[in-house]
């Protein structure tokens, strides 16, 4: 009981500080919108960073974190910290190593990535696309950077310490708002009487931004590796045997992380078929629109969970294995269903205000979001589930579902392109609706591999009836009330959400008793 009552207090501790993480990104990405514009620019920087993030994602942030967390877990809990560091040490070298000779391949090739058919921006003209190729070279010092520091999130979460972890993202933000405000633009901002100095170096100051984010996001955590007695090991040895236990996971959890960072490439790919100004940027800020909720519910729970559900596996403590997954399943559904009904009735009047962009900008970045806002749900479950068979030591489960997602996604994306260019952005984000059956599939397979039948229904009836009449209520607050666009939202937003809270509140509260 003590322990899953700690699980809720992480749960909720980590959210919180995800939370001030999406407050941030959302400062910064207003910034950056109110400065650049829905423009050639700004698309040019959100396509450089997708494969950076390709080679964090497979190389250091998803394949070998995501692996590594059960076994070092593992490790602890039979061998000790001193294994479990020696055996930390091996990996951060390997993927240090991995991610310097990707890193360099990319730099060398970068002019060919991009306006390959099959690249990230063949339908941008030849100056974005040049532009698009040096931002990229730069964005892959960041990338080195992350390649340690997202082993060192999973060493500490493998020791149950969540604090630094959770700040780390935070320091990451900060570091791209010095870039937005310090090294792009060329007149001085002026907060409270006080100039800050501009550096001027437009887009390329941005990257920059990510530079010196990347580095407080490794240095905040290294009073955790203090802490526990972290010391390195300069060793490779792939040959010993918790290594190899990791390498056997890391196979189909590089293969499942390559899926999923090829849909991003080919969302801005096809975005940049569309001819319309502003579609890669409009993804990229829907996209992060719905990341709010999700990181706030799905991956605060499921990053929690993950080490905990892997000592229950570890020990073939099924039953509580069961427990705790069926309560985060509970909870996931009641709470995203009416968020994203609630969010989506309030989303208009908030955008064009916060960021700024006129009156067709405004509407193709709700659209875009709306659409997006559909697969908060399926997102959140799709987060705790592969974490599930992650921690089961079963990786390739995960990976089958992302291939379903996967052929589903370029279906749609294809459709798209061919036959309804005139919708727009709006439609490419419909293909995201695949990650839904890709969550489904992952329910439905675990649910078959537990030892009693998970009770899932009343959580989903609740949620759509808050759902219904939370958004129901926002909308009618915002379009009703007398009052500016913005506070009628507001209020939308207060009282649809307050709404859905009390008819969900019984699964809600699962959270404390996790």
């Amino acid at each position: 009981m003590t322990k899953l009552s700690f699980l809720g207090r992480t749960s909720l501790l980590v959210g919180f500080f995800f939370g001030l993480d999406k407050a941030l990104a959302f400062v910064r990405s207003v910034l950056v919108a109110r400065q650049f514009r829905l423009s050639m620019e700004l698309d040019a920087f959100n396509v450089a960073n997708n494969l950076p993030d390709l080679l964090f994602a497979l190389i250091s942030g998803g394949a070998l974190a995501m692996a590594f967390i059960p076994i070092l877990s593992e490790t602890l809990t039979l061998h000790g910290r001193a294994a479990a560091w020696n055996l930390f040490s091996r990996l951060a070298n390997l993927g240090f190593l991995a991610t310097a000779s990707a890193a360099l391949l990319v730099a060398l090739f970068a002019e060919q990535i991009v306006r390959a058919q099959f690249g990230i921006a063949p339908g941008f003209g030849s100056a974005q696309q040049a532009l698009v190729a040096e931002l990229m070279r730069l964005n892959l010092i960041a990338t080195l950077i992350f390649s340690l520091s997202g082993l060192v999130m999973a060493g500490l979460q493998s020791n149950q310490h969540f604090l630094l972890p959770a700040l780390a993202p935070a320091l990451y933000n900060l570091g791209q708002i010095v870039g937005v405000l310090v090294f792009s633009p060329a007149e001085p901002y002026v907060i409270g009487g006080f100039a800050l100095p501009a550096l001027g170096l437009g887009v390329h100051g941005l990257v920059y931004g990510v530079i010196l984010g990347a580095s407080l996001h490794l240095l905040i955590q290294v009073p955790g590796l203090i802490k526990y007695q972290f010391r390195w090991t300069p060793s490779l040895d792939i040959y010993n045997p918790a290594m190899l236990a990791v390498l056997r996971m890391v196979g189909p959890r590089l293969l499942t992380m390559l899926g999923i960072q090829l849909m991003f490439i080919a969302r801005d790919n096809f975005a940049s078929r569309l001819d319309q100004v502003g579609a890669v940027s409009a993804l990229t800020y829907g996209w992060m629109m719905m990341q709010v909720p999700e990181t706030l519910i799905g991956t605060a729970l499921a990053v929690t969970l993950l080490p905990t559900l892997s000592e229950m596996a570890a020990r073939q403590d099924w039953g509580a294995f069961c427990a705790v997954i069926e309560k985060a399943l509970r909870v996931l559904i009641a709470l995203t269903l009416p968020a994203a009904a609630v969010i989506a009735a309030a989303l208009h009047p908030l955008v064009r205000a916060v960021f700024g962009f006129d009156a067709a900008g405004s509407s193709l970045l709700t659209w875009t979001t709306r659409v997006f806002l559909l697969t908060l749900t399926g997102y959140a479950v799709q987060e705790l589930m592969a974490r599930a068979f992650y921690a089961r030591k079963q990786p390739w489960f995960p990976f089958f579902g992302v291939v379903v997602r996967m052929i589903l996604y370029i279906s749609v994306g294809a459709l798209a392109v061919t036959y309804f260019r005139s919708v727009g952005a709006p439609v490419i984000a419909a293909a995201e609706l695949s990650l839904t059956v890709e969550a489904a599939l992952l329910c439905f397979w675990l649910a078959r591999r537990l030892p009693k039948r998970l009770y899932l229904w009343p959580a989903a009836w609740k949620g759509l009836l808050a759902a219904l009449f939370g958004g129901g209520l926002t909308y009618a607050l915002a379009l009703y009330l007398p009052g500016g666009a913005i506070v009628t939202a507001l209020f939308g937003l207060a009282g649809g959400g307050l709404l859905a809270l009390v008819m969900v509140w019984r699964e809600a509260r699962l959270l404390l008793r996790l």
